[in-house]
């Protein structure tokens, strides 16, 4: 899998995608992750990519013209099953989004900044529109590193453990059920003893009855 990201400030995001899973995944072969300058693609001799909005609101609005240019030249070299623009008014993703998105070969993703994009974009180049929350960042930089790592860990031969991302909260609209490790005693704190048992069907019983318990109680909305 491909993933072109679009963003006025690189640098914020190459530190995270060289590191951990992200580097091992790309290391292996089984992702892409290429990071894009939009300052490249403008034409102003300052490297300008936002300008004051029509209609006298305040802040600042980035430019169609060197956005439009990058993704055209993207474009060029590939066919993009989606242009994602992270956006506080898009769809809420989720596991569910980030497991079909994770099935696509070449996705971009468009960083939003300051007060947004000419809306011009959204309209003719943008596919999908998407937030991680109902609050607003400074830019879409984090959102997309989020959306990125969550996508890219479901590509199978990523995680080590391929059965771990699918017992993993919100895979199946429950939260995932308590987890232990060495000691099995600590400061008389206990284990669950039918962790202990070595009995695969009554540990696998228990963690549902108590992924039930904890989603009725914290995420009650995920049962509905």
């Amino acid at each position: 899998m491909r993933i072109d990201i679009l963003t006025v400030f690189p640098d914020m995001l190459e530190g995270f995608f060289n590191c951990s899973m992200m580097a091992r995944a790309q290391k292996a072969g089984l992702a892409e992750i290429h990071l894009h300058d939009i300052r490249e693609y403008t034409t102003d001799k300052h490297h300008k990519t936002d300008d004051y909005p029509f209609g006298g609101c305040a802040g600042l609005v980035m430019k169609i013209e060197p956005i439009d240019r990058l993704i055209t030249d993207l474009k060029s070299q590939r066919d993009y099953d989606e242009v994602i623009y992270t956006s506080p008014d898009g769809e809420q993703f989720n596991q569910k989004t980030a497991n079909s998105l994770s099935l696509l070969d070449n996705v971009i993703i468009l960083c939003g900044h300051y007060k947004g994009i000419d809306y011009r974009i959204r309209e003719h180049l943008i596919t999908r529109e998407i937030s991680i929350g109902d609050y607003v960042l400074t830019g879409g930089e984090l959102a997309a590193a989020v959306m990125t790592d969550s996508i890219v860990r479901l590509i199978p031969g990523v995680l080590s453990d391929e059965q771990s991302a699918l017992s993993d909260c919100f895979q199946d609209n429950l939260l995932a059920p308590p987890v232990y490790t060495r000691p099995a005693e600590y400061k008389g704190w206990r284990v669950p003893d039918v962790l202990l048992s070595g009995n695969q069907a009554l540990i696998d019983d228990w963690e549902f009855q108590q992924s039930m318990e904890r989603t009725k109680r914290l995420r009650p909305d995920l049962l509905e």
